[in-house]
């Protein structure tokens, strides 16, 4: 019931506030990471109002007041394109803000079909999680500097020569996936959720997902995930800091693997991007087989 009032209000707030407040020098982003992205090429020239914060499941959010009076002043919405919340909130974001600038970062990758299923409904058909790839940051730079320059032109080399910083560090991201790649090509990762396919594919790794189809692993998924896990001899299992740790910890316990967290949807990009990295390498480097 609290969840029908909260979606109603937020229905009213849209239909009622269209028009009421000036668009500003802001730019909303679907997920944390975007934010690093932007800022990193904007500078100080725009404020960035991320729609679903750090700690929240981008599967399944419901924005709040705030959010939504911040989207409404805003030039531009970047949107991952495949997140669960986007396929029941985007339409109606455009529609109270029909003058705002619209990126999808999906359309500039090569996406993953997957067919998954979330607990806010299923994603249609690709996987979302496709900014964790260096291959995929260098579209996702590409992009927003395009968008930027659109939006301010009088500030076009600022723009260029923010964008070149940035590539540097996109660029010292992708060097070490590819340091990675040489030392655990073919291996595979145990993860919870199933949020580093793009890096796998992109760099040659297996990614094996606890979870299946939105879901907690069934009893049976859960010997089949142990028996795996003892046969590739994988010692860590990652598990992204917004989900219950239970199942993971349950293969660990019977495996001797650690469950170690991780954090991609943080919004200091490179950071989080290095530390899965560097996770992996020790993953890699212990998997002796």
């Amino acid at each position: 019931m609290k969840r029908f009032f909260r979606l109603f209000f937020l229905v009213s707030l849209i239909s009622c506030g269209r028009g009421t407040e000036p668009p500003g020098r802001i730019i909303t982003v679907s997920i944390p990471p975007f934010k690093y992205f932007v800022e990193g090429i904007a500078g100080k020239n725009f404020t960035v109002n991320v729609m679903v914060p750090a700690g929240a499941n981008p599967h399944i959010y419901e924005p709040f007041p705030d959010q939504i009076n911040q989207l409404r002043k805003s030039v531009a919405y970047i949107s991952d394109g495949f997140l669960g919340f986007e396929m029941t909130w985007l339409d109606r974001f455009y529609e109270m803000n029909r003058t705002m600038k619209r990126l999808s970062l999906g359309d500039k990758i090569e996406p993953i079909v997957s067919g998954h299923r979330h607990d806010g409904g299923e994603v249609e058909g690709a996987d979302p999680h496709f900014w964790v790839s260096p291959v995929c940051a260098f579209k996702i730079a590409e992009a927003v500097e395009d968008l930027l320059s659109e939006l301010d032109p009088g500030n076009r080399t600022a723009y260029e020569k923010n964008f070149n910083v940035l590539k540097e560090k996109i660029t010292d991201a992708d060097a070490k996936a590819k340091e990675l790649s040489s030392i655990g090509h073919g291996k595979s990762f145990m993860i919870y959720h199933p949020n580093l396919a793009y890096l796998a594919r992109d760099y040659g790794f297996e990614e094996i997902a606890v979870e299946f189809e939105g879901k907690e692993p069934t009893p049976s998924r859960l010997i089949e995930l142990t028996d795996r896990a003892r046969k590739e001899n994988l010692k860590i299992i990652l598990v992204q800091r917004e989900y219950d740790t239970k199942n993971a910890r349950s293969i660990a316990d019977e495996t001797g693997a650690k469950v170690v967290i991780i954090d991609p949807l943080s919004e200091d990009w490179y950071k989080s991007t290095v530390d899965i990295i560097n996770i992996l390498k020790e993953s890699f480097t212990n998997n002796l087989n």
